[in-house]
């Protein structure tokens, strides 16, 4: 890993990671177009989820705070227990299935990652243009079940290609959220998950010994990651207050899904 291949990713990430585009799609693009090494390469994507993760961290300090005073202070616990159930289906099930994602090459497949986000590209611009189910003013007033369906949505991100953000912003938008409140509990949900992955890389022995040969590196990509990642969010979460903005997300998607699957059969001919 060279500083320009560190920089190129923490700034993929940093944009990838809010905007709900997809950055494992991107990411796996990246790999492919610059011929990145594939050994223990996810290593490094994994660590530099640090960087995005102190940016929500910074941005949604003031509403963690919130939260965690509501607890203990034994005020509110509902947006506490909907992030909890929210964030059970992808923790659990990714857990489950890392290993297989990870070491499949279907999944890192570019048609797999081009087909999954042409799909969620599709249902942006379907589902930005119905009407809420229920006019829900904004993520305090979930119920349970509509927490879970939105957790479950999470699952189909494991998929490359998928994205987290776009999964849960679009089943926020089902359950009745309007796109701004949706990206705001996303974030927060993803939150414990993004801890969870970090833990897990810091307790395997591989994982640690990877960090410490590749310190340097992961330290830029991460800064750079932070840095991008603060601003992606700053300007999502301005960008969503706009009527249609899901759709500009939709087609973007679908383009690139549709240019990428282009050009792979081109090359198998």
């Amino acid at each position: 890993m060279d500083i320009f291949q560190a920089i190129l990713l923490g700034f993929v990430q940093g944009i990838t990671e809010f905007i709900p585009v997809s950055s494992s799609g991107h990411l796996e693009l990246i790999q492919h177009i610059f011929n990145f090494p594939s050994e223990n390469f996810h290593y490094f994507l994994e660590f530099i989820n640090l960087g995005t993760l102190l940016a929500l961290l910074i941005y949604f300090r003031k509403r963690i705070w919130t939260i965690l005073q509501d607890i203990f202070s034994e005020r509110n616990y509902r947006l506490a227990i909907n992030l909890v159930i929210t964030t059970i289906p992808a923790g659990v099930i990714g857990l489950l299935l890392a290993g297989m994602i990870e070491e499949n090459d279907f999944f890192s497949s570019l048609i797999t990652v081009s087909v999954a986000m042409g799909i969620i590209g599709i249902l942006m611009l379907v589902i930005d243009r119905l009407p809420h189910l229920s006019n829900l003013k904004d993520e305090n007033h979930l119920t349970p079940t509509r927490a879970l369906v939105i957790g479950l949505s999470q699952v189909i991100a494991l998929i490359p290609g998928a994205s987290r953000s776009g999964t849960t912003i679009l089943a926020g938008r089902i359950v009745g959220l309007d796109s701004k409140s949706a990206a705001e509990y996303s974030f927060l949900a993803s939150i414990p998950i993004m801890c969870g992955v970090c833990l897990k890389l810091f307790t395997s022995e591989t994982g640690r010994v990877y960090f410490g040969e590749n310190l340097g590196m992961l330290l830029l990509s991460n800064l750079i990651a932070f840095v991008v990642g603060l601003v992606a969010l700053k300007f999502l979460l301005r960008f969503l207050k706009k009527p249609g903005a899901l759709q500009s997300f939709g087609r973007y998607r679908i383009t690139l899904a549709c240019i990428v699957i282009g050009v792979v059969l081109i090359l198998s001919v």
